[in-house]
């Protein structure tokens, strides 16, 4: 017979918690196909938290920043400069050997000065120029040809293209001619943050009038590592190469952002000062210097996951920088992302379906607290983004679940065993039993036992004399008075039959001194009885007398009966038979109480029970009694005069035994 208490229905509770742990992943996989926006926007978060966590990094001496500051507008004048400023820096910066000059100044408006600059800019030779998309306008045809130098000429899986198509500009918008024709390169400086506008991506790929541009960072690098464009080469969907560093993508093409740090990670010169002189030409020679805004008012503010305001020019030179270094972080795969949700899911869901609450809560935190180590861990250390959103709310979630079926379960379980045993034992046991359920194990097992009977001497007689009324009256004070005494000695009260009361010790739950128990209960039982005679006397009503009758022994215990129908938790066997048989016997011996020799052996050998103290036990012969053949010693329970004296148990006297016919 299947334990109820383990299983709701046909399914083992173990097995439903399992159902509940898959189900919970399985819907996990499905909005982490669809992209669940608050979970991706939490996975952004926790992208961030890594960087922070993370710290600042050393940044590469090969790129530096030339900035627009305060103390140069203090210096030069109020933005916007005359472009003869900006000649006289591009000299400057190429007398210092600079490798490569790249602008994040957009000159988008003609000036006076545009000649001079524009000599400057031939000059060094070396200055890349940033172009600006426009997303939203209308469509404006073909790029300039002055771009074709700068646009993606070696493609690799084009195809792809169609399915993947990367960040697309209806129009492209170049410095003024004058400028444009004596640039190096260009390269574009379109930021397109996250949907929360923070910083995360770089698109390396930008499609315009059917061609593909790539950023001022990567056109800074790649003229830095002496790569020229047409050895730059674009394979959709995986990466960007530029000459042997091969730049991870997304399939859309873009990056992820390595921020070196929040503002001011790399090397910052203020243009006053470049242009004073007063920074040395060994400071500048051999880099890559971006020329940008820093000063309050006049840059662009981009929120990055390392700072909520940070100049756009740090984001370029963050780009620049790793491709240099080729430090990137690379997505694991959605493959890779399925498997650590999956597996994290499922190995929680096999621990949980067995654990109680304290164990549930331990694993759930190691599990949570190994995922978070080990995505830090591969961020800091590898660069790898692990996603942790969607596994870490998983675990989350199957907790929860488990924990609320648990919880129903638990209830359901309580009240089974509360209904199942709330008339038998007390309160106490039934508390217990549903602390440990696996304690009763219902359906029938063997144990052993003390199982004590007990009967109104003349019952039938009385019950033939007085009316229905009288005799209930007096059953159920006697019942009463008895089970009282019974529950106060934990006994498990089997059942009523009629006047007869069965009660034993040692299930549902285990308990080495069942001997004793039922000893002590049997005594104050008699006391109790003694009480109520005197009692009834008084009441003019008929003095009742009880026999009970005790033994030990190995029986079946459990419950027995109709599954589903009509159930009783009970003892069978042998010694049940025998205890009956004995309580029967104490018409014969004109005594109360009778206990078997097993029960007695029971006592032998250990500690004396200070709840036994003031009684006595004394042998009064070998008996077989019916149904039986093998002999058993009979003793009978008394007072002691001194109630302090410890139990004495008198031995039965060696003779003949003595067979009753009867029962």
């Amino acid at each position: 017979m299947k334990n109820p208490l383990r299983q709701i229905g046909s399914i083992p509770a173990p097995a439903w918690r399992g159902l509940i742990g898959m189900l919970v992943t399985v819907l996990m996989v499905v909005l982490m196909l669809r992209q669940f926006y608050p979970l991706e926007l939490l996975e952004m978060k926790l992208f961030d938290t890594g960087f922070k966590l993370r710290g600042a990094v050393t940044s590469p001496e090969a790129v530096a920043i030339a900035e627009i500051d305060e103390k140069s507008l203090q210096k030069i004048g109020r933005w916007p400069w005359d472009r003869s400023v900006m000649a006289r820096l591009v000299d400057r910066l190429a007398e210092a050997n600079v490798a490569v000059i790249a602008f994040d100044v957009i000159f988008s408006e003609a000036d006076e000065s545009d000649p001079l600059f524009a000599k400057a800019i031939s000059r060094a030779g070396n200055v890349i120029l940033p172009i600006v998309f426009d997303f939203h306008g209308s469509p404006a045809g073909k790029p300039d040809p002055l771009l074709d130098t700068s646009s993606y000429s070696n493609i690799k899986n084009r195809h792809l293209l169609n399915d993947f198509v990367p960040p697309s500009a209806n129009r492209v918008n170049l410095p003024v001619p004058a400028l444009s024709h004596e640039a190096m390169g260009f390269g574009h400086i379109s930021m397109l943050p996250d949907s929360d506008g923070t910083m995360r991506w770089e698109p390396l790929v930008v499609s315009c009038g059917g061609r593909y541009f790539s950023p001022l960072g990567l056109q800074a690098a790649a003229y830095f590592l002496g790569v020229p464009p047409e050895s730059i080469t674009v394979r959709a969907t995986e990466s960007v190469t530029v000459g042997q560093t091969v730049i991870p993508t997304d399939v859309w093409g873009r990056t992820i952002i390595n921020y070196y740090g929040p503002g001011g990670s790399f090397p910052h010169y203020s243009i006053s000062d470049i242009l004073d002189g007063t920074v040395p030409a060994k400071q500048l020679e051999n880099r890559v210097i971006l020329i940008g805004a820093t000063a309050p008012g006049i840059y662009d503010l981009r929120v990055t996951p390392m700072a909520a305001a940070m100049p756009g020019v740090e984001k370029h030179a963050a780009i620049a920088a790793s491709i240099i270094d080729r430090s990137f972080i690379r997505k694991v795969s959605g493959i890779a992302d399925l498997a650590v949700l999956i597996g994290s899911g499922l190995l929680l869901t096999l621990i949980l379906s067995r654990r109680k609450i304290v164990g549930a809560i331990t694993a759930t935190a190691v599990g949570m607290l190994a995922l978070f180590i080990s995505g830090y861990l591969l961020f800091s250390l590898k660069g790898i983004w692990l996603n942790l959103a969607y596994p870490s709310n998983n675990l989350l979630f199957i907790f929860i679940g488990v924990t609320a079926f648990n919880y129903a379960f638990e209830e359901q379980r309580a009240r089974k065993i509360r209904a199942m045993f709330s008339n038998y034992v007390t309160r106490t046991i039934v508390n217990e039993l549903i602390d440990n359920p696996e304690m009763a194990k219902l359906g029938g097992e063997r144990r052993e036992v003390t199982v004590l009977f007990s009967d109104l001497v003349g019952f039938t007689t009385f019950s033939e004399q007085h009316s229905p009324e009288e005799v209930v009256a007096i059953l159920n004070e006697y019942l009463g008075a008895m089970t009282d005494v019974i529950l106060k000695w934990q006994g498990t009260l089997d059942k009523f039959i009629g006047d007869a009361i069965v009660v034993f010790w040692g299930a549902p739950l285990p308990a080495a001194d069942h001997a004793e128990r039922a000893i002590g209960c049997a005594a104050e039982m008699a006391r109790e009885m003694k009480r109520l005679r005197e009692k009834w006397l008084a009441e003019g009503k008929t003095a009742l007398h009880a026999g009970i009758g005790i033994n030990t022994g190995e029986v079946l215990v459990g419950n027995i009966g109709a599954l589903g129908k009509k159930m009783d938790y009970t003892v069978i066997g042998d010694q049940v038979n025998l205890g009956s048989r004995v309580e029967s016997l104490t018409r014969h011996y004109q005594v109360p109480i009778l206990i078997t020799a097993n029960t007695v052996a029971k006592l032998c050998g250990r500690e004396p029970d200070v709840r036994l103290s003031g009684l006595s036990i004394h042998g009064i012969e070998r008996v077989i009694v019916k149904g039986k053949e093998e002999p058993v010693g009979l003793y009978r329970l008394e007072e002691q005069p001194d109630p302090s004296q410890s139990l004495v148990i008198e031995d039965c006297p060696e003779g003949a035994v003595v067979r009753f016919a009867e029962k």
